[in-house]
């Protein structure tokens, strides 16, 4: 019996790099590029670990809510008289700063609808009947791609020039320039921006949740939702205010992630990023919030670490197995599950 090959073995030299020698040479800079990543995975990833903190839930329609957010800001730009033509916005640093505030407010602000209408509409209805936890998550999936549907056709009816297919270029508010030099590094403004705007915000949710009336029911209700309300604690409320946190956080993540990459407003632009902030929530913890910011930082340095050891084709898939090797050694992530239990 004769066995005939039929693709080239050429075709696949080559397919992984092993790239040592690129990863020292350019250590620094992959650590950069990293970070100011890895900081926009784990404002998202801080959603998911709220929510499944207070519900034991896994709200995979959350990437959707990111993408709507990236809608949002490009909307809310074009309306303050801007346009994609690939101009820079250049009237001065005060100004910009400025713009790139309400842009990201716009976008928080419709993150944070979607993801309040999200729990309205399809979550409490389920939480009323009793629903068993995979009926919540087959009702996430289906929720992702509803939302990813009414962009991709809908919209477009509704807006001319919006959604469909065609990805929307960002407006250009701020054009990277290198601010300083780290260890032969290129540090720009836009990396600086990123990482700073990121720990900010998680620094002030962990305040929130932490030290706060507020934070205080969100923690009795992860910990014990039956004591908490015969406590007096409003679950509903919690769980809606949970919904809004997670969902502005997605928002803001948004308008950062534009001013990252050059193209991507389209309507399945969250799903690969939204399986990677849930990956760095698992990753450092699900239900810890400093779990996910320590998540995503690391899954964004490992990524870039990876395109260059082996080859850019596999960014996405070092992500994956650095999570699945973590795992392997700590089920419960690097610094494990903590939102009910002095949570945070």
């Amino acid at each position: 019996m004769s066995v005939t090959v039929l693709a080239d073995p050429a075709l696949y030299a080559g397919t992984i790099d092993f790239n040592i020698s690129g990863v020292v040479d350019q250590f620094w800079q992959l650590t950069v590029d990293g970070l100011s990543y890895g900081a926009i995975y784990a404002l998202v990833a801080v959603g998911y670990t709220l929510v499944y903190g207070v519900l034991r839930l896994i709200n995979f329609a959350h990437s959707e809510v990111f993408m709507l957010g990236m809608f949002g800001q490009y909307v809310g730009l074009e309306l303050l008289g801007f346009s994609a033509s690939g101009n820079v916005y250049s009237q001065g640093v005060l100004l910009t700063i400025v713009y790139l505030l309400v842009a990201m407010l716009i976008g928080m602000a419709v993150s944070g609808a979607t993801a309040v209408g999200l729990e309205r509409v399809a979550y409490r209805p389920l939480r009323k009947r009793g629903a068993k936890p995979l009926i919540f998550l087959i009702t996430a999936i289906g929720m992702s791609f509803v939302l990813q549907e009414f962009v991709h056709y809908v919209l477009p009816k509704l807006v001319s020039g919006l959604g469909g297919t065609n990805p929307q270029q960002p407006i250009k508010l701020v054009e990277p320039k290198q601010e300083f030099s780290l260890f032969g590094a290129s540090v720009t403004n836009v990396a600086i921006v990123i990482v700073l705007a990121a720990v900010a915000l998680a620094a002030l949710t962990e305040i929130l949740i932490n030290r706060t009336r507020f934070g205080r029911a969100i923690r009795a209700v992860a910990q014990d939702p039956d004591t908490a309300t015969l406590m007096g604690v409003s679950r509903e409320r919690v769980i809606m205010l949970t919904f809004l946190i997670g969902g502005l956080l997605a928002g803001a993540a948004a308008t950062l992630y534009t001013l990252k990459v050059p193209q991507g407003i389209v309507f399945n632009g969250g799903f690969i990023l939204g399986v990677k902030a849930f990956s760095a929530a698992v990753l450092g913890g699900i239900g810890n919030l400093r779990g996910a910011l320590l998540g995503g930082l690391l899954l964004g340095l490992a990524e870039d670490y990876g395109q260059i050891l082996f080859g850019t084709q596999w960014r996405d898939v070092v992500a994956f197995v650095v999570l699945v090797a973590v795992l392997m050694l700590r089920p419960t992530g690097i610094l494990g599950e903590s939102l009910g239990k002095a949570r945070v």
